[in-house]
């Protein structure tokens, strides 16, 4: 038998238009070579997966192995170097080739570039392919030939002007065994993390991704444009964690989406957020600092709060007791179920950092511990959309008012209340400002603000101008 091709997984938990694993098809198809699936703990990294991504990830490669198992496959998993195992692996298989799926941060694009280099000078096929993105960030030309764009409405509309290819390529029905599997670490296990109670509503993996976009596209996506920015409606895809791991291709949800029968403005709307995907990927890859660094050079110098009292607020914010009623559902949302609503995502992000002055790079890094959908480009692109500090970023003056934006997205306080149950029995305004109720008013809802709910940390109205007045001055 022929020598045998690893396929290595990465952030491409999928066998469905999995471009490593069609090349390795190819290749196999050609020669008879056996293919070995591989996936490393890769810890040499230095930014690891939050605990929820993590928790997911686990939960994905179980599913993975499973759907390999039925092919007459496995998962091979080792952990620690990707160079150092990679290169054991080969020694063990005498494989002959190497393919994976691109990655676009900088550490894995240098981690890449070494590995590839050194498995050519040693006689072993070594060949990426794109597996996680619609258009690869070199990709996309503007009018003037620029590829680094900015903004990102004229980044979609070059994309869509260039042609979007939607062809995918179908999960393989079998793939040929190596006469002997190499030794593999047992998978590992998924572990909830601490505080992490709702579970039970993610069905995580490719098998559930695709059954999450068919629920989207049969149901849910009707009305999306609109129903997109309230919570307590099911107009969410759900698919960000999915995404994250990229157990479903963005090709193939770009196809479905486009043969599906809902509305071209829900259609539009939709392809667009996925888009903003492709924008932040292209962001992350021009600037292999964004995790750190502002893109917008004069936000250097603002003076964030620091000291006991900013950090007093800060744990305050991360625990859902900020007395903005909102701002806490959505954080309390975020540690019991590892996901938060996209428009309460803005509200509290906003809150943080304009409100109480917090760097973003500090909500960014909880954000990045607690969501399952954390991911390399979107988690902090968004949070220098937010900061005002990004590409396409929201103007300084947008600082959203947690009262009105409970109001407006969640009138009838269903979302709030679902995960703030301290003030249910609140109505109208007073369910998003709880401060402006009277005592009779609280009294018959059964809270005593300060003990059975916090006071505001901070009044919106002083918040708003402090904020304003530290923007202008950075101009």
């Amino acid at each position: 038998m022929s020598q045998p091709i690893l396929v290595w997984f990465r952030q491409d938990l999928r066998l469905d238009d999995n471009m490593a694993l069609a090349a390795a098809l190819s290749a196999s198809n050609d020669t008879g070579a056996p293919i070995i699936p591989l996936f490393i703990d890769n810890t040499e990294l230095p930014r690891q997966p939050g605990e929820m991504a993590l928790w997911w990830r686990n939960k994905a490669l179980a599913v993975l192995d499973k759907n390999l198992q039925a092919r007459q496959s496995r998962l091979t998993l080792r952990s620690g170097d990707a160079a150092g195992e990679l290169s054991k692996l080969i020694d063990e298989t005498n494989a002959r080739a190497v393919y994976w799926s691109r990655q676009y941060d900088a550490p894995s694009i240098a981690r890449d570039k070494q590995i590839k280099e050194q498995l050519r000078e040693a006689g072993i096929e070594a060949e990426s392919m794109n597996s996680l993105l619609l258009v690869e960030p070199w990709e996309v030309k503007s009018k003037t030939g620029g590829t680094n764009f900015k903004v990102f409405s004229p980044f979609w509309r070059a994309c869509q002007a260039q042609g979007i290819d939607d062809s995918v390529w179908d999960a393989p029905k079998t793939l040929t065994a190596p006469a002997s599997w190499p030794e593999t670490e047992a998978l590992p296990e998924a572990i909830a993390p601490t505080g992490t109670t709702e579970l039970t509503q993610w069905e995580a993996g490719e098998d559930g991704a695709l059954k999450a976009l068919q629920l989207f596209l049969d149901e849910n996506g009707h009305g999306y444009a609109q129903d997109r920015d309230f919570p307590c409606k099911p107009a969410s895809s759900r698919l960000s964690p999915h995404l994250r791991w990229c157990e479903i291709s963005p090709r193939r949800i770009f196809a479905k989406t486009r043969q599906n029968e809902m509305n071209d403005k829900d259609r539009n709307k939709f392809l667009a957020e996925l888009g903003w995907r492709e924008f932040s990927y292209q962001i992350l890859f021009h600037n292999p600092q964004l995790e750190t660094k502002g893109l917008q050079a004069k936000f250097d110098a603002f003076p964030w709060r620091e000291g006991a009292d900013a950090d007093a607020d800060f744990e305050a914010w991360k625990a859902g007791q900020t007395g903005y009623p909102i701002v806490d559902a959505g954080m309390r949302e975020l540690r019991q179920t590892g996901f938060m609503h996209n428009r309460v995502r803005m509200v509290a992000a906003s809150f943080l950092i304009k409100h109480l002055l917090i760097d973003w790079r500090r909500g960014e890094q909880w954000f990045w511990q607690c969501l399952a959908d954390a991911d390399p480009a979107n988690n902090t692109a968004s949070w220098q959309w937010v900061a005002g500090c990004g590409a396409d970023a929201a103007p300084y003056f947008r600082i959203f008012n947690p009262i009105i934006q409970g109001l407006k997205f969640d009138p009838e306080g269903e979302y709030t209340k679902g995960f703030v149950p301290e003030i249910s029995g609140l109505t109208g305004k007073l369910v998003f400002a709880p401060w402006e109720a009277s005592l009779e008013q609280l009294n018959a809802a059964g809270i005593a603000l300060g003990t059975d709910y916090p006071a505001p940390l901070v009044k919106h109205e002083m918040a708003r101008e402090r904020a304003l007045e530290i923007f202008k001055s950075l101009e």
